[in-house]
């Protein structure tokens, strides 16, 4: 027999909610009731107090519970019927311990808050970002300083959903004239790529879902699609492209709901796809119907006709994500997602549902600076910049005995290691962080260990004497 549905007004005590914990509210709801559920003190079929209850009951806000929720029914924990509310969900096994936390596959726990955060005084040649003389230091700053003369009347409300219409319609504009027709309406702002990525999953998938990634590939993207409750399972990608024969084989065993591919100057291995490989993508894609996220970030940083998903498909079934972190700074936050306009709206809702709406004075800074004369020849001086340093990099990493996994023709990163040695890249990462060198190992763009060790370098600092004086003495240690 199924439990009785418990009214609003009954057997809802308020969750000990500490405040002084570090962490969110809503991970400490969402475990909080995933425990309850996992326990069998919320049996399947039980129904949760409406949200404006809840939030009055546990002294929280609206759009906590509703993220709350919204992260539960994602987790398969509840689930919802129009115009009832919501229910634990039936025939569901909650997690045992931190529903709401990824697992720990790789060294985002050690080293990320360092290789992110800017403020450490190691040497930052795992990190993604390039010195801030090489952004147009000039350019970002008059940028901030007019954007800050925002309209007093645009102080009152928080924004447009989509995000400051003046910057779409650039985007808009740049985008048509370089790789297909888009509307303004169909580019949606973000806080950065990351978090178009996670507004692309919150929408498309649901726990159990398989999602296919590049392995190796963007770390926090293998964190996030395991956060969640998809699988995340890693097609090859080595110097000469993603393999295709095993995409094909794992499409057809697996059939995966999207995929997320970086088509050029890949992280880490800063290699692209040729035509030929995108033309064949796109055509498993059809075959087996699921939907292909472009991670499109390096764009601006590669040669003008370089292989384009969204250019070929013309947003039929691409979602193509960029960022301005790689050509101005990465500490404005805004990324976009470019999509169909059947698309859009469900992602606008998303949007809103999660964090309502993006930062119009950053996006606002942004497109000053894009919209600036000094704009394209700055990103044509960085490409120079950028080219010159790969050159140094790749021959100071050879001397000191490493081996490039690909050759790269532009962008930010070279990925090389010892071919031979077995060593954890995890273990030399620890040692040279105590050395104030902070390096990114294999280990946080795999899916599983890899078999040697390996490095992602960041081409702006990887021919400092400190750093070559390390990796010449670990190499002095091999057998």
């Amino acid at each position: 027999m199924e439990p009785t549905e418990k009214s609003e007004s009954e057997g809802w005590p308020a969750l000990a909610i500490d405040r002084q914990r570090r962490g969110s509210l809503v991970d400490q709801i969402v475990a909080a009731i995933a425990e309850m559920v996992n326990r069998r003190t919320l049996p399947a079929g039980t129904k949760m107090p409406s949200v404006r209850q809840f939030a009055k009951v546990n002294g929280v806000s609206t759009f906590t519970v509703v993220e709350s929720y919204d992260r539960l029914l994602h987790l398969g924990l509840l689930s919802s019927r129009r115009g009832s509310g919501f229910f634990v969900a039936r025939g569901t096994e909650a997690p045992a311990q931190q529903p709401c936390l990824p697992a720990a596959a790789n060294v985002v726990d050690t080293l990320t808050p360092d290789l992110y955060s800017g403020q450490t005084d190691a040497l930052p040649v795992g990190a993604g970002w390039l010195p801030p003389e090489w952004y147009g230091e000039s350019t970002i700053l008059d940028a901030v300083r007019h954007a800050m003369k925002i309209p007093a009347s645009r102080l009152r409300g928080y924004g447009h959903p989509l995000g400051f219409p003046s910057l779409r319609q650039h985007l808009a504009t740049t985008l048509s004239a370089d790789l297909c027709a888009v509307e303004p309406e169909q580019i949606l702002l973000t806080h950065g790529a990351t978090h178009a990525f996670d507004l692309v999953l919150r929408t498309l998938t649901r726990p159990g879902d398989v999602v296919f990634v590049e392995d190796p590939g963007y770390g926090n993207l293998l964190a996030l699609v395991r956060h969640h409750g998809c699988e995340a399972v890693g097609i090859p990608r080595g110097a000469h492209g993603l393999d295709m024969d095993v995409l094909a084989r794992a499409a057809q065993a697996r059939q995966p709901k999207l995929m997320f591919v970086n088509t050029v100057l890949q992280n880490p291995l800063g290699t692209s796809l040729s035509q030929a490989q995108a033309h064949r993508l796109l055509a498993l894609s059809e075959q087996y119907d699921f939907w292909l996220v472009e991670d499109d970030i390096y764009r601006e940083l590669a040669a003008r006709g370089d292989s384009s998903l969204a250019a070929m498909d013309g947003l039929r079934r691409v979602i193509r994500i960029g960022s301005f972190s790689k050509t101005l700074s990465p500490v404005l936050r805004v990324g976009s997602i470019c999509a169909s306009g059947s698309l859009i709206p469900e992602l606008v809702r998303v949007k809103m549902l999660t964090g309502l709406t993006t930062s119009e004075v950053n996006e606002r800074a942004v497109y000053d600076a894009v919209g600036s004369r000094a704009y394209r020849k700055q990103v044509e001086r960085l490409v120079l910049q950028l080219d010159d340093a790969r050159e140094l990099a790749l021959e100071r990493l050879g001397d000191a005995g490493l081996v490039p996994l690909a050759r790269p023709r532009g962008g930010i990163f070279v990925s090389a290691g010892w071919p031979a040695q077995k060593q954890s890249g995890r273990a030399i990462a620890e040692r040279a962080l105590r050395a104030s060198i902070l390096l990114a190992p294999g280990e946080f763009f795999a899916l599983t260990p890899p078999d040697t060790a390996w490095f992602r370098f960041n081409v702006a600092y990887a021919h400092e004497p400190a750093l070559l004086d390390f990796l010449r003495s670990i190499r002095g240690e091999l057998p």
